[in-house]
């Protein structure tokens, strides 16, 4: 005896779901009928069910679709803002290894020659700060 292979992961339009949730609402046929007659899988359509009950405030268990998708937009704004931050500590860290940059010209220097970070003593000048 095998194992049953895994069905290969389809995706339907939100039409499609809203028909299938209002077939199963209908109360004419179960959810295992219509999931057999479309060939889905119970699952699914329970958690379109779900969905659908939580988007029309009947069900308060879970998030609606407008809740999930801002959700995801503040979870992406976070890791961005995150991202930043750690960038900006860097930053700090690294312009605070930098005693002499004051008197050298600060950022403005390291933007017109990069390599300033390898000058090894406040006494040396790059050429590209020679002038």
């Amino acid at each position: 005896m095998g194992k049953k292979r895994p069905r290969p992961r389809r995706s339907f339009t939100a039409q499609f779901k809203a028909e299938i949730v209002e077939l199963c609402q209908r109360g004419d046929r179960t959810i295992r009928q219509v999931s057999d007659d479309f060939d889905l899988t119970e699952t699914a359509v329970r958690e379109w069910i779900k969905q659908a009950e939580l988007d029309a405030g009947t069900r308060s268990d879970g998030l609606s679709s407008d809740e999930k998708a801002e959700l995801a937009q503040l979870r992406r704004e976070n890791r961005r803002l995150r991202e930043d931050v750690d960038i900006l500590k860097r930053a700090t860290a690294f312009f605070a290894l930098m005693p002499s940059w004051s008197t050298s010209g600060g950022v403005r220097s390291f933007l017109r020659c990069p390599g300033l970070w390898l000058v090894a003593s406040p006494d040396v000048r790059p050429p590209c700060l020679s002038g």
